[in-house]
């Protein structure tokens, strides 16, 4: 078994440079690729900075990803403070070698495994020592021209709004999954209906305040919106919510679940002088979205 591990959270174009020569080496001597990852982060654990951490994946959103690679076992640990106990000579003696069966384990240049936190030029005499083949990967290569790309990069970049260079760093367009619960129903009384959402992952990153052009799938199909984030300062409102309203749509949706995907940033979030206002500028919006719908929208949102 040809192993990797590392949490890999949003699967970006650096995780995908790692995957695909995972893949390629057990191709290569015909055996089976597996990827070992955590649940829950590690910081959620050890209480560094956990109230601050927001995540790019859900873990079935991860798990999908790395599967969608052709990478042959996606394996997740419980991440636990016993867990994060082990020294990296244990982690691979007892969790890599003896529960997943692996040979040859490949590491990124800069990875660090174990509560001792060992490099992978660290790691080379214990893997001598257990009989583990290692494969150092040296830096890939995939970045921006302002330093490599990393999930770090990426959660700044969806925090000041920048969905577009978020998705060009992730190697696809950045996502919110959840459930449609019931708002205030504001946005009827001003034409514009909006679908409400409670995400199913708690801890997902929701990007910056503002208003964007988004694709939704609800109800088996896809559909243009214009999705709001933010506090609703024109109705004096103080919670954040993410609202929705899916173009040419009607459908009675309460309850269940939606995603949105997005596509840019129309603007940030205005706190306008009355709902005339308000409702002249979504006007404005949406007629702006008219000529963008994604090729698989639905047809009769075209």
């Amino acid at each position: 078994m040809i192993v990797t591990t590392g949490f890999f959270d949003g699967v970006h174009l650096g995780h995908r440079l790692v995957i695909e020569r995972l893949v390629a080496l057990a191709h290569g001597r015909d055996d089976e690729s597996a990827v070992v990852t955590f649940w829950p982060h590690p910081r959620t654990v050890l209480q560094d900075g956990a109230r601050e951490l927001r995540l790019l994946t859900s873990l079935d959103e991860k798990k999908a990803l790395l599967e969608g690679l052709g990478v042959d076992h996606v394996e997740v640990l419980d991440f636990t403070r016993s867990f994060a106990a082990l020294t990296a000579e244990e982690y691979l003696r007892d969790v890599l070698q003896a529960r997943f069966g692996a040979t040859v384990l490949l590491i990124g240049y800069d990875n660090r495994l174990g509560s001792d936190r060992l490099t992978a030029a660290a790691l080379a005499p214990a893997a001598d020592r257990l009989g583990l083949g290692l494969v150092t990967l040296p830096p890939l290569g995939a970045g921006e021209q302002d330093g490599a790309i990393s999930s770090t990069r990426i959660r700044t970049a969806l925090a000041r709004g920048e969905v577009d260079r978020a998705a060009a760093m992730l190697g696809y367009p950045y996502s919110l999954y959840g459930v449609v619960v019931a708002g205030n129903r504001l946005g009827r009384t001003i034409g514009f209906p909006t679908a409400n959402m409670q995400l199913y992952e708690p801890l997902k990153l929701v990007p910056g305040n503002g208003a964007y052009a988004v694709d939704v799938d609800v109800l088996g199909c896809r559909w243009s919106g214009m999705c709001n984030i933010g506090v609703r300062p024109t109705v004096g409102g103080t919670a954040r919510t993410i609202e929705t309203h899916i173009l040419d749509f009607s459908e009675d949706i309460y309850g269940l679940p939606i995603r949105i995907t997005f596509r840019r940033k129309i603007r940030d979030e205005i706190h306008f002088p009355s709902l005339d206002a308000l409702r002249d500028r979504l006007e404005l919006d949406r007629r702006s979205l008219g000529a963008e719908a994604s090729p698989d929208i639905h047809p009769h949102e075209r």
